[in-house]
């Protein structure tokens, strides 16, 4: 009676991961192989094509406009991971402190992350180009009388201020739940050897929630090497090509410039590249753990 048992809840198990895992290889699997495929092909994303071999990955290393687009993608998400790490780390602190209200005050900083990135992206678009600058104008500042957008030189960082606003969010509350993991007994026994504000962070806090810190770090900078939405909303590459992400030239170029399968080589690149500077820092961090 219980093998019958065995076997029918075993039978339960593959009705239910068998749909899974087939929606999980037609919408992710088959494309991935696809892409792979057209990568060595000079299709245009219609009509016939040709296979070139490794010609699309050798020209995507003496492409400027590629280079370009790597270069602001990694200052781009080096520079808001930083940001939202730090913030997010002092709020959390914050929201985990004996405060009122800090169930509402956690449900409130969580709104921007259930926001869709492309309506964030509109709405801001609007305060950096009306509000702002007539702002800016009214008190006089000379920097903020004109649209961040418009200025090859700040339309980056009016990317980095929407992104990050959003990304903060979710890294907040992870640090919280980290937070909560730290027993209260080693706060006390800290406070008998002297250990108060910074050094009480420093020395008991953040070597314990480091594992969240890590998690957090990984997945800050994948997201933000994948930025996509903000750009699309907000300055559409421009202005001069300045704020081109690699996903918005893979999207761009490959949809409407007819380089499906030059782009299709990008995208493998960029996968690639993304899976190696995720384990470089799995492997730092996790040294770092091991350490303290």
């Amino acid at each position: 009676m219980d093998k019958a048992k065995g076997n029918e809840r075993k039978r339960t198990f593959l009705l239910i991961t068998i749909p899974i895992l087939v929606l999980f290889f037609v919408f992710n699997t088959l494309p991935l192989i696809k892409g792979l495929v057209y990568s060595f092909t000079n299709f245009k994303g219609y009509g016939s094509y040709d296979w070139v071999g490794l010609r699309n990955y050798i020209d995507l290393f003496q492409d400027a406009r590629v280079g370009k687009s790597y270069l602001f993608t990694f200052k781009f998400a080096l520079v808001s991971t930083i940001i939202v790490n730090v913030i997010s780390l002092v709020l959390a602190l914050g929201l985990n402190s004996k405060i009122r209200g800090k169930s509402a005050l956690r449900g409130i900083y969580f709104i921007p992350n259930i926001l869709g990135g492309l309506v964030v992206g509109y709405i801001f678009s609007f305060f950096f180009t009306y509000i702002l600058p007539s702002l800016g104008q009214k008190m006089g500042i000379e920097f903020l009388s004109n649209s961040m957008l418009a200025s090859t030189k700040s339309a980056w960082f009016a990317i980095v201020i929407v992104a990050s606003w959003q990304a903060i969010a979710m890294n907040t509350i992870i640090y919280i739940s980290g937070l909560q993991t730290v027993p209260e007994e080693v706060y006390e026994a800290g406070a008998i050897d002297g250990a108060t504000g910074w050094k009480k962070f420093k020395s008991l806090t953040f070597p314990l929630i480091i594992p969240f810190f890590t998690i957090n770090m990984v997945l800050c900078m994948k997201n933000f090497l994948m930025v996509f939405d903000q750009i699309m909303a907000l300055t559409k590459g421009g202005p001069a090509q300045s704020t081109e992400s690699i996903s918005f030239l893979i999207y761009k170029n490959g949809m409407d410039g007819g380089q499906f399968g030059f782009q299709s080589a990008n995208a493998v690149l960029f996968f690639v590249v993304i899976v190696v500077i995720s384990v470089c820092q799995l492997q730092f961090m996790n040294k770092k753990e091991e350490q303290l």
